[in-house]
């Protein structure tokens, strides 16, 4: 869960998450890397009283100045691709949840089991919960399970986003969008509608319980 001191992601419960984190660090360490040379060689052009008036040319530093960029982007798009390509793959998926937005809940539906349509709104303050995050019906999944998401809307352009599972799916009235989760711990993961959908667009609260599989299976049969 993010907190107001948190400067990064949040803890990552899916493969896909972890794959995001780790390329958002590999291009941070390029991009510091890049910022540390050129406000060097910024400070050297600055305080540096000394010039050569008669340097008009530098083959080899325009050369230089050249083909390290292309490389670095090389270098950034190869493994962009592949987490792109990585989240586009559903592969066998073992169930199916469709996801329909509404002014203003989500109705969650398990297509493959009897147990169909569940209403989740916004709980109001306990106590206990987390303000604007809390719902009455938490929408359970079974750890280790790659799990296929159908998701649309009933109305306007919602958007359904965890970003602990790095999942962001836009619902569109009449459309079908498909992405895939696989649980790896278990454990309660909030999102939010992350569409300026209306007026009550802050009270469309996500939240997902990651269960074992054995939990899940007696919650869908009782």
């Amino acid at each position: 869960m993010p907190t107001w001191m948190n400067l990064s992601f949040q803890d990552s419960a899916s493969p896909l998450m972890e794959q995001l984190y780790f390329f958002h660090d590999h291009t941070m360490i390029i991009l510091i890397m890049i910022t540390i040379l050129a406000g060097y060689i910024l400070m050297n052009i600055i305080f540096t009283p000394y010039f050569n008036r008669y340097m008009l040319e530098g083959q080899e530093l325009e050369s230089f100045w050249t083909l390290i960029p292309a490389l670095l982007l090389i270098f950034i798009a190869l493994p962009s691709l592949r987490t792109l390509y990585l989240m586009d793959e559903n592969l066998s998926p073992e169930i199916t949840l469709k996801v329909s937005g509404f002014q203003w809940y989500w109705v969650y539906e398990f297509s493959d089991f009897k147990k169909t349509e569940i209403e989740s709104f916004l709980s109001p303050l306990k106590d206990s919960s987390i303000r604007l995050l809390e719902v009455d019906n938490p929408i359970p999944l079974p750890l280790f399970s790659q799990i296929r998401v159908i998701v649309s809307s009933n109305d306007v352009i919602h958007s359904w986003a965890v970003p602990s599972m790095g999942v962001k799916v836009d619902a569109l009235p009449g459309r079908l969008n498909q992405t895939s989760i696989f649980t790896s711990r278990v454990g309660k993961f909030s999102g939010q509608c992350s569409e300026i959908c209306g007026a009550n667009h802050s009270f469309m609260p996500i939240s997902i319980e990651v269960v074992p599989q054995s939990n899940f299976i007696s919650w869908l049969f009782i």
